[in-house]
């Protein structure tokens, strides 16, 4: 008698697990369903998912981007899998793809922001993805750890140090510019979330003076990862107590990001990660203040980079808490409660 294998099963059948949603809307749309398998085109590699990673825009998407202005809001074909970030094995190659082979471990951030209205289809048990935007997976450390960084890890990344890419901004009409950190002061705030996590590391590895500024909760995992000095919001408004800030990375951002340009020093630089909404130009003008947004995008070259940090224990991944894929719901319920330590991460049997 011959035994055949789950995933023999299911490659066989050519269907798979995934959460789709079939309409716009709270948590509740999210529906865990049989679906295809992707097709695998020139240039790209199918993984089998391990962990996948959920991310602020999973829950954009979801709601039908409702804070994006309406010209800008998605006219998407549902069903739709939501998802960029994902950690597993690669299944196959196609034929001209040299760089990858079967068995491999790696991880990815899956077409964004070209996939941003859909087409990055993470939330699923396979997922093809162009071979640049993949890199081999930090051995030191696992599946459900490396699902959390790409998105995050990618956006402090080209926030701080290296761009990586020569795109249009569609934010505003220069490309983003990294400042140097070493020997500067910068402020985080929004310190103990996705971003905002892997913002205190990376300032303190390269030589900055790192204020985090989070609920108090937060204090001793910031202090772990590095943070100088630490302001609990719920206390004392980081606008009020931090002065001559060399920079500000809001991981927060939107309307409220202007606050942050009086604890600037003249010269100093405020980096919001969602930067819609903010109205303070003129004010940063006056104040010699450079307010400087980048949209984060897929870069398999940069993963590869900063996955020699995650490798060596110089960068952590801090995990709020994981749910298995057909609990998709209930992790966009966490997610909505706010407060969150570090990712939320999505595990694949």
């Amino acid at each position: 008698m011959i035994m055949t294998s789950q995933k023999e099963k299911e490659m066989s059948t050519n269907t798979m697990k995934a959460i789709r949603l079939h309409e716009f809307g709270g948590p509740e749309v999210l529906r865990y369903e049989e679906v295809p398998l992707p097709e695998l085109k020139l240039g790209e590699v199918l993984v089998r998912v391990h962990a996948v990673g959920i991310n602020p825009p999973d829950w954009y998407l979801r709601d039908g981007y409702k804070a994006l202005p309406p010209e800008w809001q998605p006219q998407v074909a549902f069903p739709v899998i939501l998802g960029t970030d994902i950690s597993g094995v690669v299944e196959a190659v196609a034929d001209d793809v040299k760089d990858f082979s079967v068995g491999d471990e790696v991880y990815s951030m899956v077409r964004f922001p070209s996939g941003m209205f859909g087409d990055s289809k993470a939330y699923a048990e396979y997922v093809s993805v162009p071979a640049s935007e993949v890199a081999l997976k930090p051995t030191g450390i696992d599946h459900v750890h490396a699902a959390g960084a790409p998105m995050s890890l990618l956006t402090a990344w080209q926030f701080m140090i290296e761009l990586g890419h020569n795109e249009a901004n569609p934010l505003q009409p220069n490309m983003h510019e990294p400042v140097p950190l070493e020997g500067k002061t910068v402020l985080v705030n929004g310190a103990a979330g996705g971003v905002g996590h892997f913002a205190v590391q990376i300032a303190k590895l390269k030589g900055a003076y790192v204020i985090a500024v989070a609920s108090g909760e937060h204090e001793s995992l910031l202090r772990g990862l590095g943070a100088d000095e630490f302001i609990d919001y719920t206390k004392n408004p980081p606008e009020d107590v931090a002065h001559d800030i060399d920079l500000v990375i809001d991981a927060l951002g939107g309307p409220t990001t202007g606050r942050f340009l009086r604890t600037l020093k003249r010269g100093g630089a405020l980096f919001p990660v969602f930067p819609l909404g903010f109205s303070g130009a003129d004010d940063a003008e006056k104040l010699g203040v450079t307010v400087s947004a980048t949209q984060v995008r897929s870069s398999g070259a940069q993963l590869t980079e900063v996955g020699r940090l995650l490798d060596d224990g110089t960068i952590r991944v801090v995990l709020d808490s994981t749910y298995p894929l057909a609990d998709a719901r209930k992790a966009h319920e966490r997610a909505a409660r706010g407060h969150i330590q570090g990712k939320i991460v999505l595990t694949v049997a």
